[in-house]
C-alpha cells in the first residue's frame, strides 16, 4: 500500500470516529453460480438510517427486503422492495448491529449487516434477544457435521470459524436444556470441532450463559483424544457440563464453570486417553474436574471448590497460581503463584454498544482469576473501529503490514492467510490477535523464505491466537527480536499467547526450516505454545517424512529473563528446545521425540558422541535457569528399531541451574530414553522414570558445543527490518 493510500486510510478512520459512520473495510461477496454478489451497508448516526447496496442477481422482478434483529432471528419483517440496487431503511432497529437484512430476488437471498461487513463470513454472531435458545447450538452442531470439523479429515481443513455470543438479556440463556454428561445425546451440548472458537461478548464470563460444551475424540472409536487439536473457548459461563476432551493447541480461558462431570469421554470404550492440555483464568464453582486419562495437563490461575485430592492425570500435571489445587505427588506439581502474567486480549461489546478489545494489564505473583463477579479486571479498553485493522481471509501481507505501520493493531478474523512475506511487528505495544485459530501461512513462492511473523525488539508487543504454517522452506516461523536484541523490557514485557507453529502435515512439497521459533528479546512471556513438527498429516508419511519435513529446533531462546508457561514441543530433529539466555523459567514442558529418525547415525548429538538429542537443552554457558514439570515420552515407531535417546534433558552442573519434577516413559516403539537427565535417573526400558530435582548434581555434564544459529547473512535480501 502506498503512503498516499495509508494517509487516506487514516483520514477515513478519523472521519468514522467523528461521525460515528460505519462503512465497509472491504467488500464482502456471495456467489451466485460463478458470479460474485457484492454487498455494502452504510449507517448514518445523524439520520439513524441504514443504506444497503448490492450487485445485480436473480433474473427478474423487484428485490424484496426483510429485516431481523440478528442473522438467525426468529422473525424477519418486511421493510420494502425495490427494482434498484440500493435501499435505505429510515427506521432501523435502535442498535445498528441488530439490523440484519435479507435481500431476495427469485430463489436467491443474500444477507447484509454491519457485523458481516466488519468481520466477514467466518465469524458467526448469536443474539438471544432475537433468537430461540436452541438456535446457536443447532447451527454450530450442523457445521460440525457438514463442513469437515469433525473426524480425522477435520485436522487438515483450511476452514476456520468463530462463534460469538452476545450477552444474555432478562435472565435468558443459550441453554436449550438437557441431562447427563455433555457427551451424551440427552445433554444437547454444543459440539466444538477443529479450528473453531467460542467467545462470549460480555465483560464477564457470566454475561453469556451456555448449557454444555463437548469435544469429541475421533480416534479408536471415540476413546483416543490424542489428535483432538485446534479449538478454543473463552469468556463464557458453562451451566451444565464442560467436557473439554482435548490434546494440544486447545485453549480454554476466562471461564465460569458451574458444573463439570469429567474430562474423559463416555463414548467409545473405557480406555480413554488424551495428550492435553491448557486451561487458565477459570473458576469452577461446584465440582472439581477430573483429568483422568490425560497424560499431562497445565492449569493456571484457576479456582476450584475446596479439596486437595487428585484430579487425574498420569505423568505431568502442573497447577500454577491455583486456589485449592491437588496435593503435590509424583505427577502433580502445585506452584503457589504465577510470577508474571498478562492475560490474552479478547473481543467484547461495551456499554455503549460498540465492539471493543480488552487488553489485560500485567500482574505479578498472581493467585486465582483476573476478573471478579462484577469487574472485568485491570487493563485497557480499545475501540475496535478506531484502533484496529480487522483482517479478513484474502488480505495480503502488504495490507496487514501497512496497517501496522499506520499505527493499527490487527484483529485476524478466522481464515487461512496466504502470505508472500512475513508480517512485521515494528512498533511498541502493537498487537496481533487471532480468532478462530486463524492461520498465517507462507505460500510456496521464492519470495517468502524468511518466515511468518517477525517482531522487532520493542516494548509491549502482543502476539496471540495464531497458527503458523509453512508450505515452503523458511529460516523461522516466528522470530522475536533481531540477533542483537538487548533492550530491557522489564517494565512492559512482550507477550506471546496461544501460539501454534506447525511444520509439515499439510503441504505436499519438501520443506526445510531452521527453527519454528526464536526468542532473541529479553523479558518475553510465553503463555501456551504448541510447536509441532507433524508426526502425521494429510499426505503419506513413513520414512520419507524425515527428509521431506525438515526442522532442527522447535524453540531457541537467546533472550534473558524469558518466562514460559505451558510449553508443548514435539518431533523436531535436533534439540527441540535450546536455551541460551540467562534467568530463563519454564513452568510445564511436554515432549515426544521424532518418530521417524531412520537410524542412530542420522540422529546423534554432541559431535556424534551421544545418541539422539535431548528434548530440553540448557547450554553449558548458562549460569541461571529454573524449570518445573517436564515430561518427555519415547515413541520411536518409524526407525530401524535401534534408535535411542541418551538423555531426556541436559543442563550444566551449575549452582543456579535447577530442573524439577522431570518424567520420562515409553509409549510405543522399541527405542528408549536411556536417562532422565545428564546420564542419571534410569531408562524407560524398565518403565516410568522420574527425577524430583537436579541442581548442580553428579550427572555427566554435556560436552561443550558450538550451536549454529541463523544470522543476518542467512536472511533473504529482499526485506529490511526496522531497528
Amino acid at each position: 500500500m502506498s503512503k498516499k493510500a495509508i494517509s487516506l486510510f487514516t483520514a477515513f478512520a478519523f472521519m468514522l470516529l467523528l461521525c460515528s459512520f460505519t462503512s465497509s473495510f472491504s467488500n464482502n461477496e456471495k456467489i451466485e453460480g460463478n458470479k460474485k454478489i457484492e454487498r455494502k451497508i452504510v449507517y448514518s448516526k445523524k439520520k439513524h438510517s441504514i443504506t444497503l447496496s448490492w450487485s445485480a442477481f436473480g433474473s427478474s422482478g423487484n428485490y424484496i427486503i426483510t429485516r431481523g434483529g440478528s442473522r438467525l432471528a426468529s422473525d424477519f419483517v418486511s421493510v420494502g422492495s425495490t427494482s434498484k440496487l440500493t435501499f435505505t431503511d429510515n427506521k432501523p432497529n435502535k442498535d445498528k448491529y441488530e439490523n440484519y437484512y435479507k435481500v431476495t430476488r427469485n430463489d436467491v437471498t443474500i444477507i447484509i449487516s454491519v457485523e458481516n461487513q466488519i468481520f466477514g463470513d467466518n465469524m458467526y454472531f448469536y443474539d438471544r434477544k432475537h433468537e430461540k435458545a436452541e438456535t446457536a447450538r443447532n447451527e454450530i452442531n450442523a457445521q460440525f457435521s457438514s463442513i469437515g470439523l469433525g473426524g480425522a479429515n477435520g485436522e487438515w481443513t483450511t476452514k476456520r470459524q468463530a462463534y460469538y455470543f452476545k450477552p444474555n438479556v432478562n435472565e435468558q440463556t443459550y441453554d436449550v436444556g438437557g441431562s447427563g454428561s455433555a457427551s451424551s445425546a440427552t445433554s444437547n451440548a454444543i459440539e466444538l470441532g477443529f479450528y473453531s472458537h467460542i467467545g462470549g461478548l460480555g465483560k464477564l464470563p457470566s454475561d453469556v450463559k451456555l448449557g454444555a460444551i463437548f469435544t469429541r475424540p475421533h480416534l479408536s472409536g471415540g476413546a483416543n483424544a490424542t489428535c483432538t487439536f485446534w479449538r478454543s473457548v473463552e469468556n463464557v459461563e458453562v451451566m451444565r457440563d464442560f467436557s473439554w476432551t482435548v490434546s494440544q493447541s486447545t485453549s480454554a480461558r476466562r471461564l465460569l464453570i458451574e458444573s463439570t462431570s469429567k474430562y474423559i469421554s463416555d463414548i467409545g470404550d473405557t480406555n480413554f486417553w488424551g495428550s492435553g492440555g491448557f486451561i487458565a483464568d477459570t473458576h469452577y464453582t461446584s465440582a472439581r474436574p477430573n483429568w483422568g486419562g490425560q497424560q499431562q495437563w497445565y492449569t493456571r490461575n484457576t479456582v476450584f471448590p475446596s479439596g486437595s485430592g487428585t484430579m487425574g492425570g498420569s505423568y505431568n500435571m502442573v497447577w500454577q497460581g491455583c486456589v485449592n489445587p491437588p496435593k503435590a505427588d509424583d505427577s502433580n506439581s502445585p506452584i503457589s503463584t504465577t510470577p508474571i502474567i498478562r492475560e490474552k486480549p479478547f473481543l467484547f461489546i461495551d456499554n455503549d454498544g460498540e465492539y471493543k478489545v480488552f487488553v489485560p494489564a500485567w500482574q505479578k505473583d498472581r493467585v486465582g482469576v483476573s476478573w471478579s463477579a462484577t469487574d472485568i479486571g485491570k487493563g485497557e479498553i480499545q475501540d475496535l473501529i478506531t484502533n484496529w485493522y480487522v483482517a479478513k481471509e484474502g488480505d495480503t501481507d502488504k495490507e496487514i503490514n501497512a496497517a501496522l505501520k499506520a499505527g493499527k493493531n490487527i484483529f485476524f478474523t478466522p481464515g487461512h492467510y496466504a502470505l508472500n512475506a512475513p508480517i512485521q511487528v515494528n512498533r511498541k505495544d502493537a498487537i496481533l490477535l487471532g480468532a478462530g485459530i486463524a492461520s498465517v501461512t507462507l505460500e510456496p513462492t521464492e519470495k517468502n523464505s524468511w518466515g511468518c511473523i517477525y517482531a522487532d525488539d520493542k516494548d509491549g508487543i502482543i502476539i496471540a491466537g495464531l497458527l503458523m504454517d509453512s508450505l515452503n522452506s523458511t529460516t523461522y516461523q516466528v522470530r522475536v527480536g533481531n540477533e542483537g536484541a538487548n533492550a530491557d523490557h522489564s517494565a512492559d514485557p512482550i507477550l506471546l499467547s496461544d501460539i501454534t507453529c506447525r511444520v509439515g502435515g499439510v503441504q505436499s512439497n519438501n520443506i526445510q526450516i531452521q527453527a519454528s521459533m526464536q526468542i532473541n528479546s529479553n523479558n518475553v512471556v510465553g503463555d501456551h505454545f504448541w510447536l509441532w513438527r507433524a508426526d502425521h498429516g494429510s499426505q503419506k508419511g513413513g520414512n520419507a517424512r524425515w527428509q521431506r519435513d525438515r526442522c532442527k529446533n522447535g524453540l531457541i531462546v537467546k533472550g534473558n529473563d524469558v518466562t514460559l508457561y505451558a510449553l508443548f514441543v514435539e518431533h523436531y530433529q535436533e534439540y527441540e528446545v535450546l536455551w541460551l539466555g540467562e534467568r530463563g523459567r519454564t513452568f510445564f514442558f511436554q515432549n515426544e521425540p521424532p518418530y521417524d529418525a531412520p537410524n542412530q547415525a542420522s540422529w546423534s548429538s554432541q559431535g556424534g558422541r551421544v545418541d539422539g538429542y535431548a528434548a530440553f537443552k540448557v547450554a553449558n554457558k548458562v549460569k541461571e535457569h529454573h524449570t518445573i514439570g517436564m515430561g518427555s515420552y519415547a515413541v520411536f515407531t518409524g526407525t530401524d528399531g535401534n534408535v535411542n535417546k541418551k538423555n531426556g534433558f541436559e543442563a550444566p552442573n551449575s549452582p543456579n541451574v535447577k530442573l524439577e519434577k522431570m518424567c520420562i516413559t515409553r509409549f510405543a516403539g522399541s527405542g528408549n530414553i536411556q536417562n532422565v537427565i545428564n546420564g542419571t535417573g534410569g531408562s524407560t526400558a524398565t518403565g516410568v522414570k522420574r527425577v524430583a530435582s537436579y541442581n548442580n548434581d553428579k550427572g555427566t555434564q554435556p560436552y561443550d558445543e558450538e550451536f549454529t544459529l541463523p544470522n543476518r547473512e542467512s536472511y533473504p535480501a529482499y526485506i529490511s527490518m526496522e531497528k
